[in-house]
C-alpha cells in the first residue's frame, strides 16, 4: 500500500502539480503550493507540515523532509536524502547521493555500475543558493549557508558560510553575533 501511495503521489507531482504556477500569479499558486505539498505527503518517506515543493522537480521517493522547508524550483535530488527543518533551497540544487564505479581500467566506466549509496544530510535552518551541488555522503549543519553555485565536497559546520568549487567555509556566523553582542 505504502508503494502505491508513493507511486500515486509521484505521479501527479510529475504528470499535473509540477507544472503549476509557483509565486506572483494571483491566489492560484497558493493552491498550487498546497497540491505540490499533498505530492510531497504522498511520495516522501517523511514529510513535515508546509512544504513548498517547486516547480518541475526531478525527485527520489527516498527524501525525508521537516517541517516548513522548500525545494527549489528544477532541482534534481535522487538516492536518501533527509533535510532538516526550516531549509531555504534555491533553484536548480542537485543532490547526488552515488558517484559510477571506475576503479578497473580492463571495463568501460560505464558498465561498472553504481558505487556505494552515501546518504545526504542536511540540517535545520539551512539556506542553500540557487544552483548549489551536494556530493554523495555530505552532511551540511544546522544554520549554515552555501553559496549560490558552490559544489560542496565536505562536510560544512553548524553555522558556517561556504562557497566555491569546492565549497570551503569563509565564516561562521556565529562570530558575526558575537561583534554585535558587545
Amino acid at each position: 500500500m505504502k508503494k502505491l501511495k508513493k507511486l500515486i503521489g509521484y505521479l501527479f507531482y510529475h504528470l499535473f502539480a509540477g507544472n503549476l504556477p509557483h509565486y506572483g500569479l494571483g491566489r492560484s499558486w497558493k493552491l498550487s503550493k498546497k497540491l505540490r505539498a499533498f505530492c510531497g505527503k504522498l511520495m516522501f518517506d517523511r514529510c513535515g507540515k508546509d512544504l513548498d515543493l517547486g516547480r518541475r522537480v526531478s525527485l527520489s521517493t527516498r527524501i525525508e523532509i521537516g517541517d516548513r522547508s522548500g525545494i527549489g524550483d528544477r532541482s534534481w535530488i535522487h538516492g536518501k536524502v533527509i533535510i532538516g527543518d526550516d531549509v531555504m533551497m534555491g533553484p536548480e540544487c542537485v543532490m547526488l547521493t552515488a558517484n559510477h564505479n571506475m576503479a578497473r581500467t580492463d571495463i568501460p566506466m560505464n558498465r561498472q555500475g553504481d558505487g556505494e549509496e552515501k546518504p545526504v544530510r542536511i540540517g535545520n535552518d539551512v539556506w542553500l543558493g540557487a544552483r548549489v551541488i551536494v556530493l554523495p555522503g555530505v552532511t551540511i549543519g544546522d544554520g549554515a549557508v552555501i553559496g549560490a553555485g558552490s559544489v560542496v565536497t565536505k562536510d560544512v559546520p553548524p553555522y558556517c558560510v561556504a562557497a566555491g568549487n569546492p565549497a570551503r567555509v569563509i565564516r561562521d556566523r556565529r562570530a558575526a553575533e558575537k561583534k554585535t553582542e558587545n
